[in-house]
């Protein structure tokens, strides 16, 4: 279902987010980074978002199914439908009997504040669950970072940065991302190749550029959010390969549980919401999986089985 799609002066939003970021309080900085480093939506605009939290009243539309939506975030949501988000979100709407309407905007500071907490849109399909300026729903799915290789190169058969055939290579990782931390602590930050973080994904892919420099040459491998690199290296990199890494040790950790956003105070539209996860998450994993999505268990300890 394609519905209707609003894009509310998301133009004047899209550049200034690396400015803003730097006369925010360190813990938002530290909080948005992470967000924007999975392609997520987490509210860290400082301004008029208090007075939202406050809200208790249901907002929602009875009509339509609203979702909030960066229109440039592949492999994730894309305005052409095509994003795996887009596609939960048609299974959703089609459970509710109600068509998707979207509000673009593109995933930068003032994201949450103009779109759901302003009630242009009634949920965030793709939100960490961290959330404190928003009621989360039950998680949906749990991903890690990714390391990408070629499938038949030297790096092939690594599966945590630890591995001394590392020692020397040059990986390529999005600045301030969390292997990046765990990089500067194995000492292998002097050999790496950062990729902005603060972009406009409409004019900008640090995914498909890191990707393309892995096939290259230029770099020996890469280190990327699953739900990005896995679809990514799925759709049109049969020559690489990816590899979660689940047993890096210390902080920051390298998985992250995946739910649905709603505004403060809407307790019944959050239960609503559980209620179709519950009863239709195999038909949510089987989207995730088709896309390329690599799911990991509830403690990110290993890959979530398939069920027969």
């Amino acid at each position: 279902m394609a519905g209707n799609r609003n894009r509310p002066g998301e133009g004047a939003q899209a550049g200034p987010v690396g400015r803003r970021m730097g006369a925010a309080h360190p813990t938002v900085a530290l909080t948005l980074g992470l967000a924007l480093t999975l392609g997520l939506a987490l509210g860290a605009s400082l301004g008029g978002e208090a007075q939202a939290q406050e809200r208790t009243s249901e907002l929602g539309s009875e009509t339509a199914f609203r979702v909030c939506a960066d229109p440039a975030n592949k492999p994730m949501s894309s305005e052409d439908g095509a994003g795996f988000e887009n596609k939960i979100a048609d299974l959703f709407a089609k459970e509710l009997d109600r068509p998707v309407q979207y509000t673009w905007f593109p995933m930068a500071t003032g994201f949450l504040r103009k779109t759901l907490l302003d009630n242009r849109c009634d949920v965030i399909i793709g939100y960490i669950q961290l959330g404190e300026q928003v009621l989360n729903t039950n998680h949906y799915y749990t991903s890690g970072y990714l390391l990408v290789t070629s499938k038949d190169g030297p790096l092939a058969g690594v599966t945590a940065l630890s591995d001394p055939a590392l020692t020397g290579k040059k990986l390529g990782v999005i600045a301030g991302s969390a292997p990046a931390s765990h990089l500067v602590r194995h000492g292998m930050m002097r050999d790496a190749k950062g990729y902005a973080l603060f972009v406009d994904r409409r004019y900008q892919d640090p995914s498909g550029d890191m990707l393309a420099d892995l096939e290259a040459g230029t770099i020996d491998g890469a280190l990327m959010w699953g739900p990005v690199g896995g679809p990514l290296v799925k759709a049109g990199h049969p020559n690489l390969k990816i590899q979660p890494l689940l047993s890096e040790p210390g902080q920051p950790k390298m998985f992250y549980r995946i739910t649905m956003a709603v505004r403060p105070g809407e307790k019944a539209w959050a239960r609503e919401l559980n209620s179709i996860i519950r009863r239709h998450q195999g038909e949510i994993d089987a989207i995730l999986r088709d896309a390329g999505v690599p799911l990991l268990d509830d403690m990110g300890t290993g890959l979530k089985p398939e069920k027969g």
